[in-house]
């Protein structure tokens, strides 16, 4: 059976250009920062949960990084993804997965770095949360690095039809717990394609 979650995004990527969405951008200039700094090794592994139609696998692969994991809760925009980089080297060795994060069964200290970017603001259930916590804490190896960017104090109340949540620094890090410790935090405007401007706060930390 198709979880409603599921079926609201395959409908949305299946109906909107990749680069229409409002959490579109070219290139992903801050993640690629942060994840370069958390692994200099390009053999480091790396998962992007809610990776989608997101361009960010495009420019690891094109880093020399090997190790990548692409996880979404849509097949729609999972196989988007998998055909348009089909021809780039390394691609064969991407890692798709298709799955709730908040349900997925990932494999215990398995990565170097957990990238989200525009995930976890949609969970507005504390036991959604928690599950994704729970999920990031047995995945990450100690040690390892967590980025995750969700709308700001002044980010938008909804997105793609759904309520969100919005943090600061302070507030999504203690989501996490003392688990994980905050080593920065920044905000970032992000223009949408339509040109609307939406606050973004990018919290790095590091699994204990």
């Amino acid at each position: 059976m198709i979880e409603p979650a599921q079926s609201h995004w395959d409908t949305v990527y299946r109906t909107r250009p990749h680069d229409a969405v409002s959490w579109y951008r070219a290139h992903l200039e801050r993640s690629l920062e942060l994840i370069r700094r958390s692994a200099s090794n390009r053999s480091a592994a790396i998962i992007d949960v809610g990776g989608g139609e997101s361009t960010l696998v495009d420019d690891l692969l094109a880093e020399c990084y090997r190790d990548l994991t692409v996880l979404d809760i849509s097949a729609t925009a999972i196989d988007f993804a998998r055909r348009r980089i089909a021809g780039l080297e390394g691609a064969a060795g991407v890692n798709w997965r298709v799955a709730d994060i908040t349900q997925a069964d990932l494999p215990a200290a398995r990565y170097d770095v957990w990238h989200d970017r525009a995930v976890f603001h949609f969970l507005t259930k504390p036991e959604e949360r928690a599950a994704y916590v729970r999920s990031v804490a047995h995945a990450v190896r100690p040690g390892g690095h967590v980025i995750i960017a969700t709308f700001g104090p002044q980010g938008p109340q909804k997105c793609s039809g759904l309520d969100v949540v919005r943090y600061d620094a302070a507030a999504l890090h203690a989501q996490f717990g003392r688990s994980f410790r905050l080593l920065e935090s920044a905000t970032e405007l992000h223009r949408t394609p339509s040109g609307a401007e939406q606050q973004f706060l990018y919290c790095l930390c590091k699994a204990e």
